[in-house]
């Protein structure tokens, strides 16, 4: 079922800026690093390899933001935490499908020289090449 912008968000939505997104995502990262880690730690006290350790470290960063972000809370850990919600154009939750693909577009924005995260700064809707290639927002609910 999809919903609509949360009740308290007014009529003109409020694009969350580069900055604030960094700061969600440093969040994230500290969440993310306190699962990795000791996962991390135990396979490579069985001697499992970095390879496989990386892999793991990936799976989870994707199972964490695309669960969440289709999830009824709209955001990860770090967004809800600041107020941030992902929405699709028209304000709604997105599919578990579509923050997959988001996910997977973010690496491409990362391996560009980091310019499809940069473009949220210069955009209008302060889209970055990830919500641009899958038509979604981050919006700020309070603040």
């Amino acid at each position: 079922m999809e919903m609509p912008f949360p009740p308290a968000l007014p009529e003109q939505p409020r694009y969350a800026g580069f900055w604030i997104r960094l700061l969600a995502y440093i969040l994230d990262a500290i969440v993310l690093g306190a699962i990795t880690y000791p996962l991390v730690r135990v396979l490579s006290s069985m001697g499992i390899g970095d390879s496989s350790s990386n892999i793991l470290s990936i799976a989870i960063s994707w199972m964490y933001f695309a669960v969440f972000e289709s999830s009824e809370w709209m955001a990860s850990p770090g967004k809800k935490v600041l107020g941030l919600i992902v929405t699709d154009e028209q304000g709604m939750k997105i599919s578990i499908g579509r923050a997959t693909r988001r996910y997977l577009a973010k690496i491409v924005s990362g391996l560009i020289l980091g310019i499809g995260f940069i473009m949220i700064a210069f955009t209008a809707r302060k889209q970055g090449l990830h919500d641009k290639i899958f038509h979604t927002l981050v919006l700020r609910t309070k603040y």
